[in-house]
């Protein structure tokens, strides 16, 4: 069986076990070379939201403006690809972004009154569905007066640009006792469930097989 073959049947794929953190697959008669893209995909190839531009408006805690904006975007997010363009394939073909390919995420933590940390439900969204995937992750630890004022820009990204965009923590490919039978397991980072990495990570290898064919009969030309 070929790649195009398992795109056709993804009926025949026998899903072992699965929560909303992992999902385990058998894959049968699909070869080596294509399992395990898929499961690099899996893990770096799916585009997901995270946290890419920060501008800070106002600091006065200990972190330096470089240690807050690592860390907000370090913060997972809830990701619709069914909404949202990648920006180097949307259509407002544009650096600044736009609606369907950015989006907008405020934090303003006032001044503090006590020692308190920080955390990631204190993040404002302007759209809903993007969002941290937990609010009780923590940014920084403010001192009485001390305040962080800043606005954040979200966009997909892959992590194969950086690791802040990947949208699983493992993807791993293991072998069973029959031929040419093998386990995928994918556990999510939050920001899709496993079985949206699944399936994105399928098209995305069928795109980038059918791109690479249109090298190779440009170069046959």
């Amino acid at each position: 069986m070929d790649f195009e073959d398992f795109l056709q049947d993804l009926s025949s794929l026998e899903v072992i076990s699965k929560d909303n953190h992992k999902i385990s697959i058998k894959l049968k008669g699909i070869p080596l070379q294509y399992s395990n893209a898929l499961r690099r995909v899996c893990l770096n190839g799916v585009p997901v939201f995270a946290i890419d531009t920060v501008d800070i408006i106002e600091n006065s805690s200990v972190l330096p403006d470089e240690g807050l904006a690592h860390r907000l975007g370090l913060i997972p997010i809830k990701t619709d690809l069914s909404r949202f363009n990648e920006p180097a394939k949307c259509d407002c073909k544009s650096e600044a972004g736009c609606s369907n390919c950015k989006v907008m995420l405020v934090l303003d933590s006032g001044d503090a009154d006590t020692t308190r940390t920080v955390v990631s439900s204190e993040l404002s969204s302007e759209d809903d569905s993007i969002k941290p995937i937990s609010d009780k992750v923590p940014i920084v630890q403010l001192a009485p007066g001390q305040r962080i004022k800043v606005e954040c820009y979200a966009r997909l990204g892959q992590g194969t640009e950086h690791a802040k965009w990947n949208s699983a923590n493992i993807s791993t490919l293991t072998e069973t006792d029959k031929e040419d039978e093998r386990i995928l397991t994918v556990e999510s980072t939050g920001a899709l469930t496993p079985e949206e990495i699944v399936l994105a990570g399928v098209e995305e290898v069928s795109n980038r097989l059918n791109d690479f064919k249109a090298m190779i009969g440009q170069i046959k030309e």
